[in-house]
């Protein structure tokens, strides 16, 4: 195994033993077999060895989802990958804490960035089902909020008094506020009519960019209605 794939499965066990404060330069590099200079050399400081550990956590993680292929419910698609990410939570949770609620890092790490493109993607396909009762935006925004909050809500109670409905309950109720159970009929009205149809605008290869533009301000003007 090369140093730097050393050095950082060393870092994730001691983050996982013993949380942020047992991954020191000395405690990593006994561990790995190198030398300290090799760890400043290779991610430059503790925050670039933790940033690599996070990556690293983020991708086996994302590895595991993509065994998992895309159903014909895109609805369902987001069930199932919300009770992944608060499993991430509970499995690793000095991983999740890092993604998540480090108070250094500036909009989330760039795991917790990929997770949240990941998020928009799903949310996409929602929309394009017609299946979204409010703009993708804020379905997006609503969906990360809530499960980041009930995942770190979760690993924050030792796992004898985690109330085990919490995850579920939250998951339902978030989905039931953003989705729709079935495909809307044309008797909907506007707004999910404009939310489905604003999935698509790129696509429209009959508008010129700038058209495309000017109808997609058209629809999130009206998706944005209550």
């Amino acid at each position: 195994m090369e140093p730097r794939e050393r050095i950082v499965a060393a870092a994730a066990r001691l983050l996982e033993s013993g949380g942020e404060e047992a991954v020191s330069t000395r405690a990593v590099s006994a561990a790995a077999g190198v030398q300290a200079p090799t760890i400043y050399r290779l991610f430059g400081d503790k925050q670039g060895l933790l940033d690599a550990v996070v990556s690293r956590g983020f991708e086996d993680y994302l590895a595991e989802k993509t065994v998992r292929s895309p159903t014909d419910d895109p609805v369902a698609d987001l069930r199932t990958g919300w009770d992944l990410h608060v499993g991430l939570a509970l499995e690793r949770p000095a991983l999740y804490r890092l993604m998540y609620a480090r108070p250094q890092a500036v909009g989330y790490s760039p795991a917790a960035r990929a997770a949240f493109a990941e998020l928009a993607v799903l949310i996409r396909r929602i929309a394009a089902a017609g299946r979204l009762r409010v703009p993708e935006g804020r379905a997006v925004g609503l969906v990360h909020s809530a499960g980041s909050g009930v995942a770190l809500s979760l690993i924050a109670v030792p796992p004898e008094k985690r109330d085990r409905g919490l995850s579920h309950a939250a998951r339902d109720a978030v989905i039931a506020a953003v989705t729709t159970e079935e495909v809307p009929t044309t008797g909907s009205g506007p707004v999910a009519a404009a939310v489905a149809l604003r999935a698509s605008v790129d696509d429209l290869d009959a508008l010129t960019p700038a058209e495309r533009a000017l109808l997609g301000e058209w629809l999130d003007r009206c998706a944005a209605r209550p």
